[in-house]
């Protein structure tokens, strides 16, 4: 099942970067045409989950399953190319940071 959760959290998008949401934390970043100090999104394909901070709203989705996440990632993507942008994942240079995408058949989102 996915389960979204919505919380409003007033910082700019770095606290998230540095943060929670950091490769370190496995998340890696999802690079859309609307990133700014104001928005940004992340996903963690590990934990199967997507973060999104946009104007001090947060939304967290968490899938159970890999179907799950993978769905929503292709909807983010597909969502983002039709209001004319893109969607990209930065999973960055830690050593196997690439592999869970590809792994699950997202490996042409990378970047």
């Amino acid at each position: 099942m996915v389960k979204k959760s919505f919380e409003h959290c007033p910082a700019d998008r770095y606290k998230y970067d540095w943060g929670t949401c950091s490769s370190s934390n496995g998340f890696a970043q999802v690079d859309t045409r609307q990133d700014a100090s104001f928005y940004g999104t992340w996903a963690n394909p590990e934990k199967r989950t997507i973060f999104n901070y946009c104007e001090g709203d947060c939304t967290t989705t968490t899938c159970d399953t890999d179907e799950e996440f993978i769905a929503e990632m292709r909807e983010l993507e597909e969502w983002n190319i039709k209001m004319g942008g893109f969607c990209k994942v930065d999973a960055g240079l830690r050593e196997g940071a690439q592999e869970p995408w590809k792994r699950l058949g997202l490996g042409d989102m990378l970047h």
